[in-house]
């Protein structure tokens, strides 16, 4: 019931959805920590209105998907959270998964599909030149990731990490400054 519920409250929100050129993307970002994947038209969109009213998070990165005019009248009437910020600067592949990020500035030059990111990270540039992170790739509480550097796919930075330098595919980068600790 719950669920029918919050398809009418969010109606604005899936009537944008259908007509985004980012179905595909949203419902990855959707389903990206769901066992369950539904199958049918409807099912989806009873799962994408009910993330909307539940996840902040979500509603945030489903207004950074869908953009537009429409996008931030929609946030008039239905609010981002105050209690937490995320920034993004970035183009970033479908399946992000954010985990509480409170204070979050992503601004790379893109980031890649499946993407975990928690509360605290920040992603930016240093004299003018941007990271660019893979796919998989995990960037853990408090962990910093500056410059023109290349984060390789399935990479792990470890919380609190200072990455300043590439960290290679299957690596785990931990401390500051940060150091390999597997390859």
């Amino acid at each position: 019931m719950l669920r029918f519920l919050s398809l009418i409250i969010f109606a604005p929100h899936v009537l944008l959805y259908l007509l985004s050129a980012q179905r595909k993307v949203i419902l990855l970002d959707l389903y990206a920590r769901a066992p369950v994947v539904q199958t049918s038209h409807l099912g989806q969109l009873l799962d994408l209105s009910f993330a909307l009213m539940n996840s902040k998070y979500f509603r945030t990165l489903f207004y950074f998907r869908v953009g537009g005019f429409f996008s931030k009248v929609l946030r008039v009437f239905y609010p981002r959270s105050e209690t937490f910020i995320i920034d993004i600067h970035s183009k970033i592949g479908a399946g992000l998964k954010l985990a509480h990020p409170y204070a979050t500035i992503i601004n790379a030059q893109s980031v890649g599909e499946n993407c975990y990111i928690n509360h605290l990270v920040t992603v930016g540039e240093k004299n003018g030149r941007r990271p660019v992170i893979g796919n998989n790739v995990e960037l853990h509480a408090n962990c910093t990731v500056l410059g023109g550097i290349n984060i390789g796919d399935s990479a792990v930075i470890g919380a609190g990490a200072v990455v300043v330098k590439d960290v290679p595919a299957y690596a785990v980068a931990v401390g500051n400054p940060a150091r390999l600790i597997l390859k």
